[in-house]
C-alpha cells in the first residue's frame, strides 16, 4: 500500500488510491482533504478530530463526525471550555464519539488554554507553520510512500502547541492536520484534487 499511486474512480477520473476503499472517504477526499481550512473553531475541531484518531483509522473518526460534533457543541471553543466533570461523564457515555478518557480530557482541557487565546490566534499559529514555498508550488508526491508521516514543520508545530499548554498533538498529528487542512498539498501527482490547495 506504501507504494501506492492514484487510481481510477467509477467515474473514470484518478484520484489517491486511498479515497477508493469507502463512498466516504471519496467524499472526503474530493471535497475538504487538502483545502484551506481557516477560523479558530474549524481548526479546533481538526485538532481535536486528528487527536481522537491517533491509533485508529480515519474512516472510524469521519463516520462519527457529526456525533462529534453534536457532544462537543460544534466545536465552539468558548462552549468546551465551560464543560463541566458532568460534561465529561456524558461523553464517556456517548456512544456517538470514541470514548477514549484521554482523549476527551485533552479535548477539554485544550478548549480551557484556547479560550484565553485572542481571535484569531490559533489559525494564525497554525498556518505560521506552512512550508515555503506555496502548497501548490511544492513538489507532487507521485506514490503514498512518497508523502511522510512527519516533517520538521509538524515537528516545530507540534513542539509550540505544546509549550502553549496544548496537549495530545505530536508531530504526526500535527502532520495529518497540515495534510487535512491545507497548509500541505499531498494530493499524488496525477489525482484530479491535486492544486485545490491555495
Amino acid at each position: 500500500m506504501s507504494g501506492a499511486g492514484v487510481e481510477a474512480a467509477a467515474d473514470g477520473r484518478l484520484r489517491c488510491s486511498w479515497a477508493l476503499s469507502t463512498d466516504d472517504y471519496l467524499v472526503y477526499h474530493d471535497t475538504e482533504w487538502g483545502r484551506p481550512v481557516h477560523g479558530d473553531d474549524a481548526l479546533f475541531e481538526r485538532l481535536c478530530l486528528e487527536a481522537f484518531q491517533s491509533g485508529l483509522s480515519w474512516l472510524t473518526i469521519l463516520r462519527r463526525r457529526e456525533g462529534f460534533r453534536s457532544a462537543f457543541a460544534g466545536f465552539k471553543i468558548p462552549a468546551v471550555a465551560e464543560f463541566t466533570d458532568a460534561d465529561k461523564e456524558r461523553l464517556l457515555a456517548d456512544a456517538g464519539i470514541i470514548r477514549n478518557r484521554a482523549k476527551i480530557e485533552a479535548t477539554l482541557a485544550n478548549a480551557k488554554v484556547l479560550a484565553d487565546w485572542p481571535d484569531g490566534e490559533l489559525d494564525a499559529l497554525i498556518w505560521s507553520y506552512a512550508p515555503a514555498p506555496a502548497p501548490a508550488t511544492r513538489p507532487a508526491p507521485r506514490t503514498l510512500g512518497d508523502v511522510p508521516a512527519v516533517t520538521p514543520e509538524s515537528t516545530a508545530l507540534a513542539k509550540d502547541l505544546k509549550k502553549r499548554g496544548l496537549r495530545f498533538i505530536g508531530p504526526t498529528t500535527a502532520y495529518a492536520l497540515m495534510q487535512a487542512c491545507g497548509l500541505v498539498d499531498d494530493h499524488l501527482a496525477d489525482c484530479v484534487a491535486r492544486g485545490t490547495v491555495a
